[in-house]
């Protein structure tokens, strides 16, 4: 299923212990525990009210059998389609995990969607994965997830792991990554066209932001001129917020 299983007890409480508080939140969900090295850390943690999710299930009876008494705390489901308001109602809470490489990606999107309810979260990438998320503009790797991601939180890497810690062990280098929530985050503008703008931008990133949003029907002459004339990854959040405040097509 796209998981590498963290097997190193020391890079798992170094991994739990980077769990900041941030946003004063009381339930944890860990995404993909697998056999539980991180949820060993996280369950005895008398702060946190600790809930594992994994799609596997012979994973979840595993967690049942080495948590007796977290059974009700051990879910089997997709984080990816959970109704996490059908768990946490409208309570904060963080997201943890190894998380699996084949879908980390979307597991920021979910975040993003979820960002009200989710001040922090800390999980292991895939390096090149967690190069792009905290990237900053001008590089090559910057885009989508980087913009999305660092316009409500504040990205960190905090440590690179090595293949051979995992079972099996991947053939990619990896890195833990931390996100906190961005305080009072207002970009002045639609959040949701903000997001489409800069999806449609990166989606055509060879051209022009003026050929690349050329649908949107934005103002032009009411940004700074050059701005037309650069690539998507020359722009950070600032930029596309205030192209979006120029969009001239309801793209609602």
């Amino acid at each position: 299923m796209g998981q590498h299983f963290l097997a190193d007890q020391n890079i798992a409480r170094k991994i739990c212990f980077s769990l900041t508080g941030h946003g004063n939140y009381k339930h944890v969900l860990e995404v993909g525990p697998g056999t539980g090295v991180l949820s060993a850390n996280l369950v005895n943690d008398k702060d946190l009210d600790w809930y594992g999710m994994d799609v596997d299930r012979e994973a979840i009876s595993y967690l049942k059998k080495k948590f007796p008494g977290q059974g009700e705390r051990i879910l089997e489901g997709d984080f990816l389609r959970y109704d996490l308001a059908a768990l946490f109602g409208d309570a904060h809470f963080a997201v943890i995990g190894n998380f699996p490489y084949n879908i980390s990606s979307q597991i920021i999107f979910k975040v993003l969607h979820h960002r009200s309810q989710i001040p922090e979260v800390v999980g292991m990438f895939q390096k090149e994965v967690a190069l792009r998320i905290a990237s900053p503009p001008g590089s090559k790797i910057y885009g989508i997830l980087s913009v999305l991601t660092q316009a409500f939180y504040d990205v960190k890497i905090l440590f690179s792991v090595e293949p051979h810690v995992f079972v099996p062990p991947p053939k990619v280098q990896s890195a833990v990554l931390r996100l906190l929530r961005r305080d009072n985050v207002n970009l002045d503008c639609n959040e949701s066209l903000f997001f489409k703008v800069v999806k449609t931008a990166f989606n055509q990133r060879r051209k022009t932001l003026r050929n690349a949003l050329k649908g949107m029907q934005v103002n032009w002459d009411a940004l700074p001129a050059q701005m037309a004339r650069q690539r998507p990854e020359r722009l950070g959040v600032i930029e596309f917020a205030a192209i979006t405040r120029k969009v001239g097509l309801d793209m609602s």
